[in-house]
């Protein structure tokens, strides 16, 4: 598969390095991206992460705004100035920045994140309440749109409602 799915929680050891999960390292190595390009998330406290096919998204994106135009320069800054590339040791481990780490509120664990052609590095309370939030959202789209939420989704305090 060449496709981030999928999540993980994983701990930084005592030199600061966190194992990037088995299946995502694989994903990457096909992708043929020496490291790991990594940015601020744009509307998340997240990290968006990923390799040749993230570039390829935002190189893209920045492809549909006219040359110098304000637009092109804002993604430019956000996309590509605050970025970094992390190298991967050969065990697979990474090194977060003490900036990345700020931004994201990382101490000492992180999520991994799967999204297709990138993944995201998250706190893990963070994850976890940005979870619940996109569940519910999720939820509440499938009812606007009249489709049925199967009685096996969801919390057991809806499924109980719901029976």
């Amino acid at each position: 598969m060449d496709r981030f799915v999928s999540h993980f929680t994983n701990r930084l050891d005592a030199k600061g390095r966190v194992s990037i999960p088995a299946s995502f390292r694989g994903v990457l190595a096909r992708d043929g991206f020496e490291g790991l390009y990594v940015h601020p998330s744009l509307d998340r406290e997240a990290l968006d992460c990923g390799g040749q096919a993230l570039l390829q998204e935002i190189d893209a994106l920045l492809d549909k705004q006219p040359l110098f135009s304000d637009e092109r320069d804002l993604f430019s800054t956000a996309l590509l100035g605050t970025s970094e590339v992390l190298k991967v040791d050969p065990e697979g481990r990474i090194v977060l920045t003490e900036t990345l780490k700020a931004y994201a509120g990382i101490v000492d664990q992180v999520s991994f994140v799967g999204q297709g052609s990138k993944f995201q590095i998250w706190e893990p309370g963070r994850f976890q309440a940005h979870l619940s939030e996109a569940r519910e959202r999720v939820r509440q789209m499938k009812k606007s749109l009249g489709t049925p939420i199967p009685p096996e989704v969801g919390s057991p305090a809806q499924r109980g409602a719901r029976e």
